[in-house]
């Protein structure tokens, strides 16, 4: 049924004056603020400025707030030269503690910096020797954003910071919960209900583990409140506040302050959750977490799980944001969700920030995308600790149930996939397999080319394969070390396996167990969804996102690559372009035929709930717009949910079918569409319009210099071009090096690319590409290489089967298997699902196959 969706915006004149004034006066105090983004990454921490008169800085620096740098000489027993890349700033580090890498030295205080003569001053003694290139690091005693805003603003320790707007994305939040270093709160449920967390979905971890080894849980202890409401939301048993008075009072005095509160069918009616919250605050609880003010939807479980986890990071969150705003003498704070928005700091919650980065960098890569006329694509940010994959077209796309680490959390996110393969994951032999990930070498030690006593890793393959240039990297860099960790390994392999495997061979061999990772991330964001990705261009980011992306789409077929400028910044650039947001939603649970008609007043109703929302947050002079409409719609029986976005005069049913055929590729006759929740996001307008720009004639590009580098089976001359000396219309073809101040990018033989005006490296493959055959790749790589593909097929299948079901033992409890079978009907890898079907699935294959004849197709 087609539906009107107009949104009407008051007309008072009275009102549009004040706009009008107060807009004046904002926009007059913008022109003297610095406009600062930084995103806090697992390793690295980005930062773009903007300074009043226009001008752009950029920083990186170390998550855990550290500057490293070099000694060229010791002076005297407290003083030494030294060189890093922020050595002109006087006083830059004052204050800062100082210690030389890989030393048990004690740490001293840095007691002065001057940057005429480079000149380091420590508080007490050095007692030993500092040779020239010896690493030091001096750390911060402030927040990594602010460390990074002190950079670009050029602003020493012992002065305050410009007024300034900060926009900031941060991984705090999941590296706390990944971690487990939150703080555990007391979780209020209903009397019966206290082991529902411990209980779970009844899902193993490790499936076929012996010894179930299930993670603890994140709350301290539990507390049942002895009250009940239906199905439907009708009391039935009032809340007994002498009990729970008293019991919330023994777990307050037994140092207990931070609390969740969790309570059946709230999503119906929150009095009883309000009841509690306001009992907990009377006592003195400083931080409570209620699960229907985060997210008034059906489930318990991931309800009470999404509060917990809130409660579990808040004050972790909110004590990082203080510090962070007592830096900041004037200007605001706004901060990254996971959905792709920003809020103001006041307004943030832990459970909004768990995607915070990755999020940034959809965003940049949707401007930088856009800007050259593409509306399709998928971004690809190869950062220091993970890969995150996500799809684009022509809008984010959402979720609103989503998985990180031991929890699932019922709150809106773009739809990312996370691998755990970046730079710093560790490459390894464990004396069966050869390993890429999941561990990572982090920021400290780092990869072992940093210097600092790492293991070998990703960015080390690249290093010794020539795919970087040494010289162009921001801190030191040692290739030797990573030599020496990579015979190390090779050493080992050859004593357990009796192969002798070359070191380019054992380098290449990680390169392609890393690529087919993260290519298996882009599959499932794609193809398991229904969509091709040769249909999508890719966007390449992250610090390391260059030196692979190329080989990435050729595993996939995608014929464009995007590297936008300033593309190891790209989640701080997503900062400047992300608009202030907020989301409205209700949950609706109804047969869609029979609330089409009122969809239009619905959606009005929530627009105004955001809306005013967002004013809270910005005041009234922003201009709001309602960007978009969203309902959640599923067949009656089914758990899975698809996303249709309202548009004027669209007839929602037939969209949903359509949607579902192309994701399943079957409709299921005789089930009604039900309307599960609809969404409403209000925002600000965007005051820079993304508009597309043409591309100039190709024009040459000379070479900066050369190294040698392996592909292809040989050791090869690279040319290197610097990207800052690429005119607009400059075109390449591979195999050859881009170099910038913090990444490169490795363009592979065979590959085209051209330098935009929007400042991007298009990479382009043509139609017909002679693919690299495996013949020069040791045995042990291909069966690697192979299981890791065979078994992502095998999990793509479960997902489609387990999103379709209506059976609750399929859709909830995963009682299924799925595995590849070879032509003889012989299992060859099956996915972590039920084993015990295993057995019978090869038997009933082959005589299958003895009744049916078997063929592709």
């Amino acid at each position: 049924m087609p539906i009107n969706l107009a949104i009407h915006q008051p007309a008072c004149k009275t009102n549009r004056l004040m706009f009008i004034m107060t807009s004046m006066i904002s926009n007059h105090a913008e022109k003297n603020l610095w406009k600062v983004s930084v995103d806090t990454g697992g390793t690295f921490t980005d930062c773009l400025a903007e300074d009043p008169q226009g001008t752009c800085m950029r920083a990186k620096v170390l998550s855990s707030g550290s500057l490293r740098g070099q000694i060229e000489e010791k002076i005297d027993r407290r003083r030494v030269r030294i060189r890093s890349p922020w050595s002109d700033l006087d006083q830059a580090v004052k204050g800062f503690s100082f210690h030389i890498l890989g030393d048990n030295h004690p740490q001293t205080q840095v007691t002065a910096y001057s940057a005429v003569d480079r000149v380091l001053q420590t508080d007490i003694d050095i007692e030993h020797a500092c040779p020239a290139g010896t690493l030091f690091e001096a750390h911060s005693p402030e927040p990594a954003p602010v460390l990074a805003a002190r950079l670009c603003t050029r602003t020493p320790p012992d002065r305050d910071l410009p007024p300034l707007e900060l926009r900031l994305a941060t991984t705090k939040g999941t590296n706390a919960l990944l971690t487990r270093t939150g703080i555990p709160p007391v979780l209020f449920i209903n009397q019966g209900f206290a082991d529902l967390l411990e209980i779970g979905d009844q899902t193993r971890p490790d499936l076929f583990a012996l010894e179930i080894q299930k993670p603890a849980p994140l709350y301290a202890r539990v507390v049942e409140v002895d009250c009940r409401l239906d199905a439907l939301g009708n009391e039935i048993g009032k809340v007994d506040f002498d009990q729970l008075g008293q019991r919330a009072r023994q777990a307050f005095d037994q140092g207990h302050q931070v609390a969740a509160i969790a309570l059946l069918h709230a999503d119906k009616n929150p009095t009883h959750e309000k009841q509690v919250e306001q009992v907990l605050k009377h006592i003195g609880f400083t931080s409570v977490s209620r699960s229907s003010g985060l997210c008034g939807f059906i489930k318990i479980l991931p309800r009470a799980q999404t509060a917990v986890v809130d409660a579990y990071l808040g004050p972790l969150i909110e004590s990082y944001l203080t510090r962070i705003r007592n830096t900041i003498s004037g200007g605001n704070i706004f901060v990254m969700t996971s959905a792709g928005g920003l809020v103001r700091s006041e307004s943030y919650t832990a459970c909004q920030s768990l995607l915070s980065g990755p999020a940034g960098g959809i965003a940049g890569a949707a401007r930088s995308a856009q800007e050259n006329g593409i509306s399709k694509f998928i971004a690809f940010d190869m950062g220091g600790t993970s890969t995150d994959v996500s799809r684009f077209d022509r809008d984010f796309e959402y979720v609103f149930e989503h998985q990180v680490g031991p929890a699932r959390l019922l709150a809106p996110a773009l739809s990312i996939e996370s691998v755990a393969a970046g730079g710093g994951s560790i490459c390894g032999f464990d004396g069966v397999n050869l390993s890429v990930g999941p561990a990572s070498a982090g920021a400290d030690p780092g990869p072992a080319c940093y210097g600092a006593g790492g293991p070998l890793t990703v960015t080390d393959v690249n290093l010794l394969l020539g795919r970087i240039d040494p010289t162009k990297f921001e801190i030191p860099i040692y290739p030797d070390a990573a030599r020496c960790e990579l015979e190390t390994i090779r050493q080992k392999f050859h004593e357990q396996t009796g192969q002798a495997l070359s070191p380019e061979e054992m380098l290449e061999g990680f390169l392609d167990l890393a690529n087919q990772t993260m290519s298996d991330a882009i599959r499932r964001i794609s193809l398991q969804k229904g969509y091709d990705p040769k249909e999508y261009a890719l966007v390449a980011f992250g610090g390391a996102g260059g030196q692979h992306a190329l080989a990435v789409a050729e595993r996939l077929s995608i014929p464009t690559v995007l590297l936008p400028a300033d593309s190891a910044l790209l989640s701080a650039y997503g900062l400047t372009t992300a608009l202030i947001e907020r989301f409205a939603e209700k949950q609706m649970l109804l047969p869609l035929h029979q609330v089409a008609s009122a969809l239009p007043e619905l959606i009005q109703e929530l627009y105004a709930e955001a809306e005013q929302a967002l004013f809270l947050d910005v005041g009234r002079d922003f201009q709001v717009k309602l960007r978009r409409a969203i309902a959640s719609l599923r067949y009656h029986g089914q758990d899975a949910t698809l996303e249709v976005d309202l548009e004027p005069e669209i007839d929602v049913a037939a969209c949903f079918e359509k949607q579902y055929l192309h994701t399943f590729g079957h409709c299921p006759e005789g089930r009604q569409i039900e309307l599960v929740g609809l969404r409403v996001i209000a925002s600000t307008t965007n005051p820079k319009p993304i508009t597309a720009k043409s591309i100039d004639h190709p024009r040459p590009a000379d070479p900066n210099g050369t190294q040698r580098a392996y592909f292809n089976g040989d050791w090869r001359e690279l040319r290197i071009y610097d990207r800052d000396t690429l005119a607009p219309g400059a075109a390449l073809s591979g195999p050859c090096l881009v170099v910038e101040r913090y990444t490169s990018f490795f363009i592979s033989p065979g590959w085209r690319v051209r330098m935009s005006s929007a400042s991007t490296l298009v990479a382009q493959r043509p139609s017909r590409t002679k693919k690299t055959t495996p013949t020069s790749r040791s045995k042990a790589f291909r069966i690697e290489l192979f299981t890791h593909r065979f078994a992502s097929i095998a999990r793509e299948m479960g997902e489609s089967l387990r999103r379709s079901a209506v059976s609750t033992n399929i859709k909830e409890r995963e009682d299924f298997s799925c595995a590849l079978l070879d032509s003889q009907g012989e299992l060859v890898v099956n996915a972590p699902h039920i084993p015990v079907h295993l057995g019978s699935l090869g038997l009933c294959v082959r005589e299958v196959s003895k009744h049916l004849h078997l063929e592709p197709g």
